[in-house]
C-alpha cells in the first residue's frame, strides 16, 4: 500500500510541477531580446556621448588639459546620476535601456545611491552609513586588492 500512495504523491507534485510552469510561462512578460539590445545599445550611446561633449567643452571651450577634464566629467556624471536617482528617474531608465544604463560609470552611481537613499529611513549610520557600501564595498575591495596585486606583479618584473 505504501509503494501505491508514493507512486500517487509523486505523481500528484509532478502534476502540480506542471501546472505552476504553465503558470509561469502565462504570466512572466514576453520581452523581445533584440529590441530590449536594440535599446541599451542606444541608451548606452547617449550616455557616452554627453559625457564626450562634457570633455569637448572642457577642453576647448574651457581650456582644461584632458585629464583635468576627465576628472571634471567623471564627477559631473556621477552628480547627475545621483541626482536622477534621488528623483527616482534613473530607475525607470535602467528598466527601460537595461544594461545600456548600468554600465557606465553613471550606472555605479545609481547602485550606491540608491542603496543609500533606500535605508535612509534607518537613520544616518544604520541606514545610510552601513548599506552605502552594499554594492561599492565589494567593487572598491576587489579593485584595490587587484591593483595591489598587479602593482607587486609589476614591481617583481621591472626588478629584471
Amino acid at each position: 500500500m505504501s509503494n501505491a500512495n508514493d507512486i500517487n504523491r509523486q505523481a500528484e507534485e509532478a502534476q502540480i510541477k506542471k501546472n505552476y510552469q504553465k503558470m509561469v510561462e502565462e504570466i512572466t512578460p514576453k520581452a523581445n531580446l533584440w529590441q530590449r539590445c536594440l535599446w541599451a545599445f542606444i541608451v548606452g550611446g547617449i550616455i557616452c556621448v554627453i559625457g564626450q561633449a562634457i570633455m569637448y567643452a572642457f577642453e576647448n571651450w574651457l581650456g582644461m588639459t584632458p585629464e583635468d577634464a576627465a576628472s571634471w566629467n567623471t564627477i559631473i556624471l556621477i552628480f547627475v546620476s545621483v541626482l536622477l536617482t534621488n528623483f527616482g528617474i534613473y530607475r525607470n531608465l535602467v528598466s527601460f535601456a537595461g544594461a545600456g544604463a548600468l554600465v557606465p560609470i553613471t550606472g555605479f552611481a545609481n547602485s550606491v545611491a540608491s542603496a543609500a537613499t533606500e535605508f535612509k529611513s534607518e537613520g544616518w549610520v544604520f541606514g545610510v552609513g552601513c548599506k552605502i557600501f552594499t554594492i561599492a564595498g565589494p567593487v572598491i575591495l576587489y579593485g584595490l586588492v587587484a591593483s595591489w596585486l598587479l602593482g607587486m606583479v609589476y614591481w617583481i618584473i621591472s626588478l629584471f
